[in-house]
């Protein structure tokens, strides 16, 4: 391993390598090595992960050859870039600084214990997180793996940050067809939860049935979402953000959120250069669409991985007047299949003059014809 990780062990430590299958105890400490009392052993190829639960490593959880391949893709103009073994806020920190003059999203993965500890400084710095439950399996006990999880969504739902539960969701169909009920079990709680995506791993990277992996989480998340009580339970897990600077943009969405329920509408939809109104809204767990113009593709990408937001590019033409871009916006409603009839209904909420950055300050009732 890595000298620092040598370095930054005292006797009294666990090591675990390869996933966890394997565990030793620090015994001795050697000039540049340590001796180990075997506690757990096997067999052990190359290139298998080392993991140390208990050390915080005085190291960057970027290495050269990562920096080369973030420039790669900040290169080939990705949208979300994702940082394994974040251990504090300041890897994210070093992780933004490196990507800055890009129209990047940064999602942080939260599989060490001293990220844990540090999540809510995690969550400020970043754009998003993961809950990267095989590592964080490996460095924790199991029982504890499933409170964290929430925990994690709790905390990102509370900044409006989109979450992803991921790793071993549907584990036994890398090899068989159908999952176990277990595991069935376990996607729904992640969807329960409010999580805003779920994410394969082996299943469809190197599984035998990738396409009945993937279909399947679908089947199950669709199912979830059509139960009755599914939007009352996720919309009871918010916990209030008392951030000021989103106080304008959650009273809009709030409002935007209220007349949906009251009028029946057919969805919401936000003008937005940036994005921010949807992403509130999307933290509100709306219960009807919410349609998020922008002229930013970047934006607009980005702002598909959050729970209910269906982005949509519209650029204003120097000639349009609002009422121009409202009657565009009806088109797309009925293109993406959310306008049904003439007389069905939309919120719409906008920042006039619409050139300027700030938060929405109109709202309308707009019918679909």
């Amino acid at each position: 391993p890595h000298p620092e990780i040598i370095n930054t062990l005292k006797v009294g430590d666990i090591v675990l390598l390869d996933d966890g299958k394997l565990k030793m105890t620090v015994r001795r400490m050697l000039e540049d090595a340590v001796e180990c009392h075997v506690d757990i052993g096997g067999a052990l190829s190359n290139r298998k992960g080392v993991n140390v639960p208990s050390v915080v490593l005085p190291i960057s959880p970027m290495t050269d050859k990562d920096k080369d391949d973030l420039q790669a893709a900040l290169g080939m103009g990705v949208d979300w870039i994702a940082l394994s073994f974040v251990q504090r806020a300041a890897d994210m920190v070093e992780l933004r600084a490196l990507c800055e003059g890009h129209n990047v999203c940064l999602m942080s993965k939260i599989e060490k214990p001293s990220a844990v500890e540090s999540l809510e400084s995690i969550v400020e710095v970043s754009d998003g997180c993961m809950v990267a439950r095989g590592d964080l399996g490996v460095e924790m006990q199991p029982e504890v793996v499933p409170i964290i999880q929430k925990q994690i969504i709790d905390e990102c739902r509370r900044r409006g940050k989109p979450v992803v539960v991921a790793t071993q969701m549907l584990e036994s169909m890398i090899q068989n067809p159908i999952p176990t009920r277990a595991e069935a079990g376990d996607v729904a709680n992640a969807v329960y939860d409010g999580a805003d995506a779920v994410m394969l791993s082996a299943e469809s990277a190197a599984g035998k049935y990738p396409e009945e992996s993937v279909r399947m989480q679908q089947r199950i998340i669709d199912k979830v979402e059509e139960t009755p009580q599914y939007l009352d339970v996720v919309k009871s897990r918010v916990k209030p953000d008392a951030q000021a600077s989103n106080l304008e943009y959650d009273a809009i969405a709030g409002a935007a959120s209220h007349l949906a329920n009251k009028l029946d509408a057919k969805g919401v939809i936000t003008f937005s250069r940036t994005g921010a109104t949807a992403r509130r809204a999307s933290r509100m767990r709306m219960a009807v669409p919410c349609i998020a113009m922008t002229p930013d593709v970047h934006a607009a990408r980005q702002l598909s991985l959050y729970w209910g937001i269906y982005p949509a590019l519209l650029a204003r033409l120097p000639q349009d007047t609002f009422d121009d871009m409202l009657a565009r916006a009806c088109g797309v409603a009925w293109d993406k299949g959310f306008a049904e009839a003439p007389d069905d209904k939309f919120v719409v909420t906008a920042g006039l003059p619409m050139e300027q950055k700030g938060a929405a300050n109109i709202i309308r009732i707009l019918p679909a014809s």
